[in-house]
């Protein structure tokens, strides 16, 4: 299921350029999701494209990983205003998008600390909880969900930029016939 082009289920589409839909390969087993579009993805209705899309799509191919290999989304379609995280009641109102993008995956990422708050449904400390596997339910079906550091937040840190590069080997690892 995908938004109505007119989507207006929340407040974020009086400042969207586009809606970012889902890019990558909508059968894949692995997802990535982040938590909203930013600017560049705003524009260009593509998610991960910007300069952390950038980054993302480096440290993937560093460990073999194609990103059209993949699934990749957001829990939310449209940029919120001034790059803010996304406010639960707007997560909420494309939950049932992101159920419906993630319904064959067997592994989901959560790339960041609001992405994995929204698919968790409660808030974690990515340090604590980064790169262990976790279990949650996703249209009725049990699945791995791995939380990880968001490509932005390697511009601050080697733990934050190490902990990525751990889950895009992991990635490539689980994509292996």
């Amino acid at each position: 299921m995908r938004p109505d082009p007119d989507c207006r289920l929340c407040g974020l589409w009086e400042g969207r350029t586009k809606i970012v839909l889902p890019s990558g390969d909508p059968d894949s087993r692995v997802a990535l999701v982040g938590e909203a579009p930013g600017a560049t993805e705003d524009a260009e209705g593509v998610p991960f494209v910007g300069r952390s899309g950038k980054r993302l799509t480096r440290i993937l191919a560093e460990a073999g990983v194609d990103r059209d290999d993949l699934l990749i989304t957001n829990t939310v379609k449209c940029r919120p205003p001034g790059n803010r995280d996304p406010k639960q009641s707007e997560m909420s109102a494309c939950r049932v998008f992101l159920e419906g993008e993630l319904s064959s995956c067997e592994v989901v990422v959560g790339l960041g600390r609001s992405a994995c708050r929204d698919i968790l449904g409660y808030p974690v400390n990515m340090s604590e909880v980064a790169n262990r596997d976790l279990r949650i339910t996703i249209g009725g079906r049990d699945v791995v969900f791995i939380p990880t550091f968001h490509p932005a937040a390697c511009v601050y840190g080697k733990a934050a930029q190490e902990g990525l590069r751990i889950t895009a080997e992991r990635i490539a690892r689980e994509l292996k016939p």
